[in-house]
């Protein structure tokens, strides 16, 4: 069964998967991101920048197949068709569709209300299914 966890009150999503995917990458893990065009397309360019020494490697599912292939961390709407199963980070507004293949799941939330409350919602859709989950308190941490 897939273990969940959620990661609440992520200041700036895209700043927090940067640093999420970066510690993952260099503890071997393979990860896929999930979302919005639009914030996979902001992710993709803060992996670009983000830190000039610690490249993050990474791939738009929809890139050429032998960068897909290679890359640890792919950037995809849709979870059909990837060669990766590990982890799954969900950065979007929904449950992921087809989520249960993967090892783990990451849900990041931010401080946005709506977000929040499009949170709770994916929160009890796990939980009506019998998941348990894990609670990161991103405050707590800071």
């Amino acid at each position: 069964m897939t273990e969940i966890a959620f990661h609440f009150n992520a200041p700036d999503k895209v700043a927090y998967a940067c640093r999420l995917l970066r510690k993952a990458v260099a503890a071997g893990a393979r990860l896929v991101v999930t979302g919005e065009a639009e914030l996979l397309r902001r992710l993709d360019q803060a992996l670009w920048t983000f830190a000039p020494l610690e490249f993050v490697p990474h791939s738009l599912a929809s890139g050429d197949a032998r960068a897909v292939a290679a890359s640890p961390v792919l950037l995809s709407e849709r979870l059909e068709d990837l060669p990766h199963s590990q982890v799954l980070v969900n950065l979007g507004e929904q449950v992921p569709q087809g989520f249960e293949r993967f090892e783990r799941l990451i849900e990041v939330v931010s401080l946005d209300e709506a977000d929040r409350q499009q949170a709770r919602g994916r929160w009890k859709h796990y939980v009506d299914r019998g998941y348990a989950i894990v609670r990161h308190d991103l405050n707590l941490k800071a």
